[in-house]
């Protein structure tokens, strides 16, 4: 698998401010269908996941739309992180 890139903070502020109420839902990932690749790094593992569900901050689970945000001092990163690790 190649070096998968991460997105930059100006791209992952856009994915955050997406609004719910008007998304495209045709658009939106089902996360079901994002496949974690155990065997890459965790950076790597992360940027995978991201290119997968192409909005961390808004997707599909069983056809319902989840959009989430993050309170606090925790980053997205940070987050994904402690989800993705193994």
């Amino acid at each position: 698998m190649k070096n998968i890139e991460m997105p930059t903070l100006e791209e992952l502020q856009e994915m955050a401010a997406v609004d719910i109420r008007t998304v495209d839902k045709s658009t939106l990932v089902e996360l079901d269908d994002v496949e974690i690749h155990e065997e890459l790094p965790q950076a790597e593992r992360i940027a995978d996941y991201i290119k997968q569900i192409k909005n961390p901050y808004c997707y599909k689970s069983h056809g319902v739309v989840v959009k989430i945000s993050f309170a606090g001092k925790c980053s997205l990163e940070e987050s994904l992180s402690r989800c993705i690790s193994m």
